[in-house]
């Protein structure tokens, strides 16, 4: 992640009443236009999908594929390492169109970002000679899209 500075730490999410503490990852971009103004962009990442996102990307993959390809694919996001790709790569890679701020889950996932909150990272589905499937986290990649194509989207790909 070129020109990145990487945060680490440690967030208590409320889920269902009970706490659950999590690591999440926050990258911060910097640049520099003319010299004089200073333009900084952080989106919050969890360090690892959160669980749910799994039967999510599992039941998207049903419509592509049968239920023991699916199951295989799903084993293999657990145990993928975290990879890192621009928001705009992604998009072009699978040949999605991005969503709009209309878009209800969309215009929440950018509240999320603006707020500072962290988003679980993609999980994402190689296709040979193919287009790239997003499993799970699409309005999240739009919403990133929106507010910035050139920021660094953590994921799993398999």
């Amino acid at each position: 992640m070129n020109g990145a500075t990487r945060n680490e730490g440690l967030e208590c999410l409320r889920n269902s009443g009970r706490i659950k503490k999590q690591w999440f990852t926050t990258y911060q971009r910097g640049s520099t236009l003319m010299g004089d103004k200073t333009d900084k962009n952080t989106i919050a990442w969890l360090a690892q999908p959160e669980e749910h996102d799994y039967p999510a990307a599992q039941s998207y993959l049903n419509l592509l594929y049968d239920d023991a390809h699916c199951a295989k694919l799903v084993r293999k996001l657990h145990a993928a390492p975290m990879s890192a790709f621009k928001a705009k790569d992604i998009l072009r890679a699978s040949g999605l169109s991005p969503l709009g701020m209309s878009n209800a889950h969309v215009e929440r996932d950018l509240k999320k970002i603006q707020s500072g909150t962290a988003l679980s990272p993609l999980l994402l589905v190689r296709q040979e000679g193919q287009r790239t499937v997003v499993a799970d986290g699409y309005h999240r990649l739009c919403a990133v899209y929106s507010f910035d194509e050139d920021a660094s989207i953590p994921c799993k790909i398999v």
